[in-house]
């Protein structure tokens, strides 16, 4: 048995043994919503309905976020806890490229780092399987910290600032405190297996589990909650009932909407794909590869040519000049 399969089997059992202790914790927790205590929305003014942002089990900065975590190479010390098809979010900036496995991201949700001249927040969301990176030049570079609130089951970050505002992550901007209104400009992170990212990026650097807390970042500290049809959650929320509650999906915020791209329906078009769309008014494809697990969507319009792209023979080709596309 290789060292992939060994520790896949070990991580089963883990979690078959964690899920009553998983129970255990979420049981404890009221639910009820944050409607008192001076830190809590109710003392901040919210362009959001205060009675769907509910206490998580952990209070604030319970859940650690990290800054500028300790990096090694894909073949450095400090990693054994990543087994190939681990997910991780892909971050290009410059000639930098760095990996953050949701591995890490379960137990602390932000790393902020500086990399290639920018002030940024990673942020990834178990409870809502969201994966989002942030610019924080709108809080003139002041880190994040998870507050323990969550809104519609996503979590709410804060700002380390004086008159510190609340950030829900998939609203992409402040909705409590005296930054309401205050819009978090967006950075391109993919997000793929650990095996596909180190096939783009050989020379990638990557999170070490050398964090400085003690966590077990090969186990999800969730049991099944992440399990494709399991319909749980944690806080009251809405289901869709249209793909299965828990699938996979690239997300293009489009306003208060948006365009989701199930992973399911873009693998029933087969290995890679590309899906030719018009989104915000501007031409727009979507890239699929199986063996990845990633998709990602990139504007098409180069120069003054709109750009539509293909499948031939393996090849994402655009149909304009049959040139070859990764």
């Amino acid at each position: 048995m290789d060292r992939d399969a060994m520790q896949h089997s070990a991580r089963r059992w883990r979690r078959i043994a964690m899920l009553s202790a998983v129970a255990a914790v979420v049981g404890c927790d009221s639910g009820t919503a944050t409607d008192t205590g001076d830190d809590t929305p109710a003392a901040l003014q919210c362009s959001i309905p205060q009675g769907q942002i509910f206490t998580g089990a952990a209070g604030k900065d319970a859940i650690p976020a990290l800054t500028n975590p300790p990096t090694t190479g894909a073949e450095g010390p400090g990693i054994d806890y990543l087994l190939a098809d681990d997910r991780v979010m892909g971050l290009q900036v410059g000639d930098e490229t760095l990996a953050v496995p949701l591995n890490i991201l379960w137990w602390h949700e932000i790393v902020n780092l500086e990399i290639g001249g920018l002030a940024l927040a990673l942020t990834h969301c178990p409870l809502t399987g969201s994966s989002l990176v942030f610019d924080r030049a709108a809080v003139s570079g002041a880190e994040f910290g998870v507050s323990g609130l969550l809104y519609r089951n996503n979590l709410m970050m804060y700002d380390r600032t004086t008159g510190e505002s609340l950030w829900p992550q998939m609203s992409r901007g402040a909705r409590c405190g005296p930054r309401d209104g205050t819009d978090l400009r967006m950075y391109p992170v993919m997000e793929m297996t650990w095996e596909g990212w180190q096939m783009l990026h050989p020379d990638t650097k990557v999170i070490s589990e050398q964090t400085g807390f003690d966590r077990d970042y090969q186990d999800y500290p969730y049991g099944s909650y992440d399990n494709p049809q399991n319909a749980s959650l944690l806080f009251p929320g809405t289901i869709d009932g249209r793909r299965p509650p828990k699938e996979r999906a690239l997300g293009i915020p489009i306003g208060q909407g948006g365009l989701a791209f199930p992973f399911g329906v873009l693998d029933e078009l087969g290995p890679i794909a590309a899906v030719n769309i018009t989104a915000t008014g501007l031409p727009t494809v979507v890239f699929w590869n199986r063996d990845r697990q990633g998709a990602m969507a990139y504007r098409t319009r180069v120069g003054l040519e709109d750009l539509t792209f293909s499948v031939q023979d393996s090849q994402l080709v655009d149909d304009q000049s049959g040139s070859t596309w990764t």
